[in-house]
């Protein structure tokens, strides 16, 4: 391809990629915590006003726009008289009680220069893993949206435990975006895209987009951010950044900085492309926003016909049950080497399936009754990993 060629297929791209940008009219942006606060941990008003500014410009013509943030314990830390985060639980939710009511209300007095109203939607894992829980958090966050308000969503991190430990906003993000069926989902960092490898070395260079997996071949994605402050690194990025194209929501990565242009459609960041199918929103909440209550190990023939042939799972090609779970639970499918391979949700309680292991659904009809001819997982019930 001659230089002329390739830079016009070039523009031609980067039209596409800022189309697509310019073009959405719900919008959920994710900041973290090393974006919003000064090095000793308190927030940096000048960051916070500079990312309202932003998303005001967004929000004033229209459109539709949901705020992820991050930093409620790390906006308690100075305030408390800590140097750094800390590490034990008890601590940290001390810091998010703190924390969360400074960086709302510094919200709210900043979006109130634009006009717009703010509500705090405070989700656990619970949230967006029980179904019920999960359409009521669409509900509420719809009607935020119905009466113009910017909803600004957080872990709930003053009651949570394993968010607080292990948990990040970025796939928070991912499925809030989903949730609400966005448009555009916006991942804000302390670093300004995904690179090769680390931006400080010599030769690693700027992904500026990534149309499927065989783009992140060879790609070293390793932890990124400010050390002490944030949870997240590159790596929750890039799943965060799978789970909403892997839904059809286009995904800019960036940083806070470039806010503005990356909102505005510039070929900054990494631009990572939707899939083209979108899947059925419940087998996405199935995949993505359930946490599963068990496992069931299956054998080789069973995991062929789950996986080759899209078949339910039935008694007979079930080894061995792990976990506490209810009919109605979701559960892993696991194969020999016990590597997941599918969820799905169950239909028999865990104590019910030991006895029936290894048996076909015919003599079970015939010897329990017409109630346990029924498949363990449907498929329309199951999900593959």
């Amino acid at each position: 391809m001659g230089t002329a060629t390739g830079h016009a297929a070039t523009t031609a791209q980067n039209g596409r990629v800022r189309d697509a940008v310019t073009a959405a009219r719900r919008v959920v942006v994710k900041i973290g915590s090393s974006s919003l606060t000064t090095a000793s941990g308190g927030l940096d008003d000048g960051r916070v006003d500079a990312l309202v500014d932003a998303l005001g410009l967004r929000a004033t013509d229209g459109r539709e726009v949901v705020l992820v943030s991050s930093g409620a314990i790390a906006a308690g830390l100075a305030p408390l008289g800590l140097p750094r985060r800390p590490r034990d639980l008890a601590t940290q939710q001390a810091a998010a009680s703190v924390g969360q009511g400074l960086l709302i209300g510094r919200y709210a007095a900043a979006f109130a220069r634009h006009g717009r109203t703010v509500g705090q939607v405070l989700l656990t894992v619970d949230d967006v893993t029980r179904r019920a829980h999960y359409r009521n958090a669409y509900r509420t966050l719809r009607k935020l949206l119905d009466l113009r308000a910017v909803p600004i969503v957080n872990e709930n991190d003053t009651v949570a435990t394993e968010e607080i430990r292990f948990g990040d906003n970025d796939r928070l993000a991912a499925l809030v975006a989903a949730l609400v069926d966005a448009d555009l989902l916006v991942l804000l960092s302390d670093v300004d895209a995904l690179w090769t490898g680390n931006p400080t070395r010599p030769g690693s260079r700027r992904i500026p987009e990534v149309r499927d997996e065989a783009d992140l071949v060879g790609v070293e994605i390793g932890g990124s951010g400010r050390a002490g402050v944030g949870t997240g690194g590159m790596v929750t990025k890039v799943e965060a950044a799978r789970i909403a194209t892997g839904f059809g929501i286009p995904v800019v990565l960036t940083s806070a900085a470039q806010a503005v242009a990356a909102l505005a459609g510039e070929p900054v960041g990494t631009f990572f492309h939707p899939s083209l199918r979108r899947p059925a929103a419940r087998l996405f909440w199935l995949a993505h926003a359930t946490a599963p209550r068990g496992r069931l190990h299956l054998d080789p023939g069973a995991v062929a016909a789950v996986v080759g042939r899209r078949k339910s799972l039935l008694p007979a090609g079930i080894t061995a049950v792990d976990g506490a779970f209810t009919a109605g639970d979701p559960v892993d499918l696991v194969d020999t080497s016990g590597a997941p391979v599918a969820r799905g949700l169950v239909n028999y309680d865990a104590i019910e399936l030991p006895g029936l292991l290894g048996r076909s659904t015919a003599d079970l009809a015939a010897a329990l009754g017409p109630a346990y001819e029924r498949e363990v997982v449907h498929r329309d019930d199951l999900v593959l990993l």
